[in-house]
């Protein structure tokens, strides 16, 4: 089964992927409203709200988890409707949740291709999977020992990049990434915020869901604050600080958080001039 798509041409833009008015009810609970967002290639746009602001239920959306009540989808320039997250693949569209599916017994190989194995009449290609391997987590420039070796025994870091790097079988377009960071040391979250810049630069486009604001400020280019499932405010990354995106997450300029940052950059500032 493949996704859909009409005759009509998408609107004009460079967006490999476009939502326009998306709305997503669960019984009595309004979750999406109108919420747009777009993605070029080559551009990373985070995803940021608190907790219950409709991100994940966009995410699932994008992936073929759920089927929005209403609004438009727009991929490589036509207008499509992904009924489930084999079509949302099939097109294009590949998504890492935050729990990985990774399986711990097996090695980077198998779980690289679990589902998607190579071979012929019963019989697995491991020499073509094995080349494969390599040369994907060449593509981002990744620091995996050996692809051979089990799940169980890698890194946090390391786990993650070959989650990453199995979203990229199949050559997508776009990758979208859930909370890549959460529960990662310095390190670890470096090393993955270096895997999202390669992704960049190998011209796909990436949607990057997280709650930490350094990380979102480092890599990417435009921030989408999502608030009550509603669209709150859109930033450029070189155009913007954490005290605005704090206030737009958590809609009011003068919330005590804000007012908390504002403060002590104040004091940052008055102690550098002294300095």
């Amino acid at each position: 089964m493949t996704a859909t798509t009409t005759e009509r041409p998408a609107p004009a833009g460079t967006a490999v992927l476009s939502l326009e008015g998306i709305n997503k009810r669960f019984g009595a609970v309004q979750a999406l409203t109108d919420v747009s967002l777009d993605v070029a290639p080559g551009e990373v746009v985070a995803l940021v709200g608190d907790n219950g602001a409709g991100k994940s239920t966009l995410i699932k959306i994008i992936s073929g988890v759920y089927q929005p009540d209403g609004g438009t989808i727009t991929f490589a320039g036509r207008v499509v409707h992904v009924g489930g997250p084999s079509e949302a693949q099939a097109l294009g569209i590949s998504t890492v949740f935050q729990d990985l599916a990774l399986c711990d017994n097996l090695d980077v190989v198998a779980n690289l291709f679990l589902g998607q194995e190579k071979g012929t009449a019963g019989w697995l290609d491991e020499v073509t999977m094995e080349k494969e391997s390599w040369r994907l987590l060449r593509t981002l420039s990744a620091k995996i020992p050996s692809v051979r070796i089990p799940i169980a025994s890698l890194s946090g870091g390391q786990r993650q990049t070959v989650a990453i790097a199995r979203s990229l079988v199949g050559a997508p377009k776009v990758v979208m990434l859930d909370e890549p960071t959460a529960a990662l040391g310095v390190a670890q979250t470096a090393e993955v915020l270096n895997l999202i810049e390669r992704l960049r630069e190998t011209g796909l486009g990436v949607i990057l869901v997280s709650h930490n604001m350094a990380d979102v400020q480092a890599v990417a280019d435009r921030i989408i604050v999502l608030r009550l499932g509603r669209n709150a405010a859109e930033f450029n990354v070189d155009e913007t600080t954490t005290e605005q995106l704090v206030a737009a997450i958590t809609g009011a300029s003068d919330n005590v958080v804000a007012d908390r940052i504002r403060r002590n950059q104040a004091a940052h500032h008055a102690g550098a001039h002294d300095a």
